[in-house]
């Protein structure tokens, strides 16, 4: 038996932010994907994996009916017999790979869902995402639902705010183009539970509040409006800032040896660098205009391009 693929994500802008009712931009991400799976022979990963769909199994059972209804024999049968999440999605990077497995249990045991292929209205969507975000919270304490959104659709996402989000186009990819959008792996798994809670705690400080709303969300919303316009001048503008605005205000979000690069980046020009999902490890975005200069500045990094304008 193999299910469906489901796909990674990559919150472009709006980490953090959207916490707070910033502008977001999700895409999808077909680099890494996952799907349900039954082996003959499991490996040791596919058994942990089975260890905990069974207590995922367990958690939806006792939610909300009148939210989501599940066919939780079927589901709790099929865990017995030994089914797993088979994903080559990288855990704690930031790539949403617990948003791709709630994605592909929702489509396989769910009693009532919402499909892709019909009318996805505002509702419909804002629906999904507190489904998903109700899903998505047994794996990491809060969740947006978002990722699970990404993924169980396969289109970007604009988020307008916490109730307005909708499906929306980007700007077709330039391949003779040397800008690029690229991911830089730090070498390092990152949890999100213990970042979002030394964002909590920030958020108690009225400085840190007041630089959310005044910086980091008015540039996160011009960077969201720069790239669906397809504006690179002033994309590249508004992503230097945010680069600064991140570097001065979420160092612990930046792993230590990156403090630097970040710096160089912001100073010479040649690439500039966000976090990408909660950070603390994981993956790190960059944006360059010019990727062959990004790659010699930052010789020795594992770097992979996502997106090119």
């Amino acid at each position: 038996m193999k299910g469906p693929l489901f796909y990674s994500k990559i919150l472009l802008f709006g980490e953090y932010g959207i916490i707070k009712d910033s502008k977001g931009l999700s895409i999808p991400y077909n680099f890494y994907n996952g799907a349900l799976k039954v082996d003959e022979n499991p490996s040791e990963e596919a058994i942990k994996s089975n260890e905990s769909l069974k207590r995922f199994a367990s958690y939806l059972a006792n939610l909300d009916k009148d939210l989501v209804s599940f066919d939780i024999e079927k589901l709790k049968e099929d865990v017995d017999s030994g089914m797993y999440f088979d994903s080559s999605i990288p855990q704690g990077y930031g790539v949403g790979s617990s948003g791709a497995l709630v994605a592909a249990i929702y489509d396989k045991y769910a009693t009532e869902k919402i499909t892709v292929l019909e009318n996805l209205t505002r509702e419909k969507l804002l629906r999904l995402k507190v489904i998903f975000s109700e899903m998505e919270s047994f794996f990491h304490g809060k969740s947006s639902g978002l990722d699970p959104l990404n993924s169980y659709l396969s289109l970007p996402i604009l988020i307008n705010s916490k109730d307005n989000i909708e499906a929306t186009g980007i700007p077709s990819q330039s391949t003779e183009g040397k800008g690029a959008v690229f991911l830089l792996d730090s070498g390092i798994v990152g949890e999100t539970a213990p970042m979002v809670s030394i964002f909590m705690e920030n958020m108690k400080n009225e400085g840190f509040r007041s630089m959310l709303k005044e910086q980091f969300i008015k540039h996160t919303d011009a960077c969201v409006d720069d790239f669906l316009k397809g504006d690179i001048k002033s994309l590249f503008r508004n992503t230097k800032q945010l680069s600064k605005i991140v570097l001065n205000n979420f160092k612990p979000m930046i792993p230590n040896q990156f403090h630097e690069l970040w710096k160089k980046g912001i100073e010479t020009n040649d690439y500039y660098l966000k976090l990408c999902g909660s950070g603390g490890g994981g993956y790190i975005l960059g944006f360059t205009e010019d990727i062959e200069r990004a790659k010699a500045a930052l010789q020795g990094q594992k770097l992979e391009v996502v997106y090119n304008f």
